[in-house]
């Protein structure tokens, strides 16, 4: 009887690496598509009240928000402790708003403007009498469709 023996140690092929560009184009293009980017950098605090009853919006690409609450802790020493608005990325008086609606409304498609629903993000603890001047404000930019964000209440 035969005995085989092997000639030396044999190496262990090297790993190809010709489909790696392949796995990473495809992982950059995954997260590149799965991830939403921050609209807006929030300069008030807000706690959005609870409800029970909630309807999402259909178009969020229609939708302008108005942010409503007290400055964060970096912006209170050169704005105050006071309720504000933020418009966008910067604070707004309510004077500004009338002239906010009709710059968004006429950045829009023309068909599309009529569809412009206002979404009031405001603090749970503001007080109405700033979501009253607001709301005025809207009237008469004739941005009559306004909508209230919430979170939906758990029930116990």
């Amino acid at each position: 009887m035969a005995k085989i023996r092997k000639a030396g140690k044999k190496d262990v092929p090297a790993i190809s690496t010709a489909s790696l560009p392949d796995i990473i184009f495809m992982l950059l293009f995954f997260f590149m598509v799965s991830t939403s980017m921050k609209e807006v950098t929030y300069k008030v605090d807000i706690h959005v009240p609870e409800a029970t009853e909630l309807q999402s919006l259909e178009k969020k690409s229609l939708v302008r928000y108005i942010y409503i609450g007290e400055p964060k802790r970096e912006f209170r020493g050169k704005y105050g402790g006071e309720t504000r608005i933020q418009l966008d990325d910067a604070f707004a008086d309510v004077s500004q708003l009338e002239e906010y609606v009709v710059r968004e409304r006429e950045a829009m498609k023309e068909d599309e403007q009529n569809l412009l629903t206002i979404s009031i993000k405001a603090d749970k603890d503001t007080k109405m009498g700033i979501v009253t001047d607001v709301k005025q404000a809207l009237r008469r930019a004739y941005a009559l469709k306004v909508n209230y964000a919430a979170t939906q209440r758990s029930e116990y």
